[in-house]
């Protein structure tokens, strides 16, 4: 259950993101995080009722590292997912979760996925085909936003042993707060706008309420290394998402790519551990 809940989240987040794309016209990168955020938040709040366990004062700090985390990392993904393609955008970004499993890593089986999924991210990063000039800053961002991910894994665990899955909750509000000094002066404006609000409605839902709190609910059931390899079909998702919703184009090589992270992720559920028992 842990690894479809993780699968389930990880395609939610890739529709999401196209959804997404199309709001950066009208109210910026900025503002669509900002606007996934809150909403997020007040579905999360919504379902899953974080007040009835209230956080102790030890575990606040990993809750506060997890909710800033959560809108750094967001901030960064959407501000280079206005620069560069879903699929490589997303291919940058998961060399946060790919250096969790490297460095999580105990048997040489392990190792093999991890080599395999990091030959799969080269082939789908734009250094593989240079011909296709991407936006530098993208690259850069997008990167960034994969050392939150990392810091992200890390942090969710720590504070989801306390509280189970009402850890996406509040860290979605956090979050949602320290996004809108950035964000709300560019959503402002459409706040009172049907059609843009229905768009952000269906951002948050897939890109935030439903995906984080189905990972937050396999985050306290599995190690972290066994995420990180997991997590290897995002940028082939993300690939097929934009192919099918944004019509953006891959090369051989990203094919190829998406095959080698497809056949790590298969071979890393298949051989993972046990997972922890459930800590909620």
């Amino acid at each position: 259950m842990p690894i479809l809940g993780l699968l389930g989240a990880m395609l939610s987040v890739q529709v999401g993101a196209a959804f997404a794309k199309g709001l950066f016209p009208i109210v910026g990168a900025q503002g669509t995080t900002m606007l996934r955020l809150l909403i997020g938040a007040l579905l999360l709040a919504a379902v899953l009722r974080p007040w009835k366990v209230m956080p102790s004062r030890r575990g606040l700090p990993w809750l506060a590292a997890y909710g800033v985390t959560v809108s750094v990392m967001n901030l960064l993904f959407y501000t280079a997912l206005e620069r560069i393609p879903l699929g490589i955008c997303v291919a940058l970004e998961f060399t946060g979760p790919l250096l969790v499993a490297t460095l999580g890593s105990r048997r040489l089986v392990d190792l093999v996925w991890v080599v395999l999924a990091l030959a799969g991210i080269v082939l789908l990063s734009p250094f593989a085909d240079v011909s296709r000039g991407l936006d530098p800053a993208g690259v850069l961002l997008a990167l960034a936003a994969g050392g939150c991910w990392a810091l992200y894994i890390v942090f969710a665990q720590k504070a989801g042993a306390e509280l189970g899955a009402r850890t996406s909750a509040y860290g979605m509000a956090i979050a949602a707060v320290l996004a809108l000094p950035f964000g709300f002066s560019a959503a402002q404006p459409y706040l009172a706008d049907p059609h843009v609000m229905a768009g952000a409605a269906i951002v948050g839902l897939f890109s935030s309420a439903l995906p984080f709190w189905l990972e937050m609910m396999a985050l306290t059931r599995m190690p972290a290394k066994v995420y990180g390899m997991l997590v290897c079909l995002e940028p082939a998702l993300g690939a097929l998402i934009g192919f099918l919703f944004l019509h953006e184009s891959l090369s051989v090589l990203q094919w190829a790519g998406i095959a080698a992270v497809i056949v790590a992720a298969f071979g890393a559920a298949v051989t993972a551990s046990a997972p922890v028992p459930s800590l909620e």
